[in-house]
């Protein structure tokens, strides 16, 4: 064996030796994680459903990785300053982004050039559940139900102030195709989460939202606000006078509201795969389901892949709708 022979073997085999050892380190790296408190972060304001369902899950995921996670809010632009956030983050598996799927579905139809991208920023982890929407309007407003509420609405011939809880949001989304459903006009007044539109509203300085249950639920049970319909396939448990849509003459208006956890693209496998162990044992824990449900949001737990799918078909079917829709960010 020459000597060129030699040192092209010798400088192999340590290159090997090298990239052994670096794996090995980087296996026990994945192996003691979490270290530190891990960072979810949020697209919506402290006191909205996003943020009441992702602060249950992240006590108890905090317990069974032996570590806290710290939830940090960052609401604006339909939710795409928390993605965005989320997205720049380390993949490391100290930050994963608990997000309101379909607001930011809707969110990446809307805006022409979105900084992050659900599919193509970010690993899937698991599914977490859905909160239903429902019109909720100042007791100010004389209608009782739907038909009432139309009637109403085309009587203000578009001297009519509707809340959102942001520009390119589900709330935002879901009053424009009901405004256009029924032929009427009105101004739409976005905010950054249900938090800052639900003191407005229950002032009467707006009339109408399409809010999450969860939110508006201890204002309706108050009687600061007045639940006219679920915009959802089924009533709530909670609140089983109140019709849905469908029921009470507006077809096909239902709304899966989806929610999920993602980690940034990068993230090891081994991450992700003990995430959605621990993800999916708090989501069927029966007390965690009842003590939810009591809020109006219903666990339902989905696997990675399984959540890679929804997210597909979820910025599939809102892109459609936004298009035909033909909906416009103010």
């Amino acid at each position: 064996m020459n000597l060129e022979m030699t040192i092209t073997k010798s400088l192999f085999l340590s290159i090997c030796t090298l990239f052994g050892l670096l794996s090995t380190a980087f296996a026990a790296n994945e192996a003691d994680w979490p270290k530190k408190p891990i960072v979810a972060i949020l697209s919506f304001p402290a006191g909205g459903s996003t943020d009441t369902f992702a602060r249950a899950v992240a006590a108890p995921l905090g317990e069974a990785l032996g570590q806290s996670v710290i939830v940090e809010n960052k609401p604006g632009a339909g939710g795409m300053i928390g993605l965005q956030a989320a997205a720049k983050a380390a993949p490391d598996g100290y930050t994963i982004h608990i997000s309101a799927l379909t607001n930011q579905s809707i969110a990446l139809a809307l805006f022409k050039n979105p900084p992050a991208d659900l599919q193509k920023d970010f690993v899937p982890v698991a599914l977490i559940g859905t909160i239903p929407h429902l019109i909720v309007v100042n007791p100010s407003v004389p209608a009782k139900n739907l038909p009432e509420l139309i009637a109403f609405i085309k009587s203000k011939k578009g001297d009519f102030n509707y809340a959102s809880q942001g520009n390119g949001s589900l709330s935002h989304l879901e009053a424009t195709l009901f405004m256009q459903r029924i032929g009427a006009t009105g101004t739409h007044i976005p905010y950054k989460g249900s938090s800052f539109a639900l003191p407005d509203l229950i002032a009467g300085n707006t009339l109408m939202m399409f809010d999450s249950v969860t939110a508006s639920l201890p204002h309706i049970q108050s009687g600061k606000l007045r639940p006219i319909a679920i915009a959802a396939a089924e009533r709530s448990p909670l609140m089983p006078n109140v019709p849905t849509l469908g029921q009470d003459g507006m077809k096909q208006f239902d709304v899966e509201n989806f929610y999920a956890i993602y980690v940034p693209k990068g993230t090891s496998p081994a991450i992700v795969s003990k995430l959605e162990h621990e993800i999916r044992k708090i989501l069927t824990n029966p007390d965690f389901k009842a003590r939810m449900a009591n809020q109006g949001i219903h666990p339902q737990f989905a696997n990675s892949e399984k959540l890679s799918e929804i997210t597909a078909s979820e910025a599939s079917k809102w892109e459609k709708i936004v298009k035909s829709a033909n909906v416009k960010v103010d």
